[in-house]
């Protein structure tokens, strides 16, 4: 399941929820937040079996010691399962709120059409993006009934950030599939364009999200006087950029080789930070909290996953 990957899908839904939490005059018990925040975390690894299946001839270059690869892992039974689990998970968001079921479905056809757009440039980057988006949208939605409106400027600005930086994060992900991608036909910026412009393109890319931001706020899509933890947001943010720009430093370094993996590491917390810092416009304390433990957390989880080659 690479659960160190989970807090990408998790942090992402929790922006919902956090959303839903400050604009609802409704109670959310914590009964209820866990199991949708336990959904969320869990829907990468259930995703990611399907994902896996359908980049078997890539894996069988880029990552041969994978379970499905080397045949440890069932591939039909894999299927099964995870069909039974998004069963479940169609049936409780039912009973959360039926609404919810609409980013739960997109997401999932997303993970199917992901695959396919890698032969087509940045479109699986913004593919990629939307379909974490939609996370966000779930947790929102799942969190109780519908708020009136649904759709505002700031609602939207916040899904679309976190479509930037999942965007974001998956570019440099594809160094490391870069033989694998170029030997399957996918045609990605990075194989399209070499590994010379990709890390050139990965540095401009350490400011996008940065960028998008201070151009919602210019725009009044994100007003200032909303965030309520100025501080804090700010901290989240500058965290974010630094991490940001050490991951382009990274693979600016080492476009090729087993540190293309190691490099995960820094990129997914870069990704999960930016992510937080929109939970700190609203709840400031949560969000320090949550940088912190999700830091600690995803280096614990990755170092479980030695092997550059699964």
């Amino acid at each position: 399941m690479r659960l160190y990957y989970a807090f990408v899908t998790g942090i992402a839904g929790w922006v919902g929820v956090s959303f839903y939490n400050f604009k609802s005059t409704n109670d959310l018990s914590a009964a209820r937040s866990i199991l949708i925040l336990a959904l969320l975390f869990l829907s990468w690894g259930i995703n990611q079996i399907v994902n896996d299946y359908l980049g078997l001839k890539e894996d069988k270059i880029n990552a041969p010691h994978r379970p499905m690869v080397t045949g440890e892992l069932n591939q039909r039974a894999a299927m099964i399962v995870t069909a039974v689990l998004l069963c479940i998970i169609t049936v409780i968001t039912w009973f959360l709120n039926p609404w919810a079921l609409i980013p739960a479905i997109v997401g999932i056809l997303l993970n199917v059409v992901y695959e396919y757009a890698k032969a087509y440039s940045l479109l699986a980057n913004i593919v990629f993006g939307v379909m974490i988006s939609m996370c966000t949208v779930y947790g929102f939605l799942a969190a109780g009934p519908l708020l009136d409106p649904v759709f505002t400027t700031n609602r939207f600005t916040v899904v679309a950030m976190v479509a930037i930086l999942n965007g974001l994060m998956t570019y440099y992900t594809y160094f490391k599939d870069y033989l694998g991608d170029k030997k399957a036909g996918k045609e990605t910026f990075i194989v399209k364009y070499g590994l010379n412009v990709g890390r050139y393109v990965g540095i401009v890319g350490a400011f996008v999200s940065a960028i998008a931001l201070l151009f919602f706020m210019v725009i009044d899509w994100l007003p200032a006087n909303t965030v309520l933890y100025m501080e804090e947001f700010i901290f989240c943010c500058v965290v974010t950029l630094f991490l940001q720009c050490w991951t382009a430093q990274l693979y600016f370094s080492n476009p090729t080789g087993d540190k293309t993996y190691y490099s995960l590491a820094i990129n997914i917390r870069a990704c999960v930070a930016g992510q937080i810092a929109l939970i700190a416009i609203f709840n400031g304390t949560l969000a320090l909290y949550l940088l912190v433990i999700s830091y600690i957390m995803i280096g614990l989880l990755f170092n479980q996953y030695k092997d550059a080659r699964a």
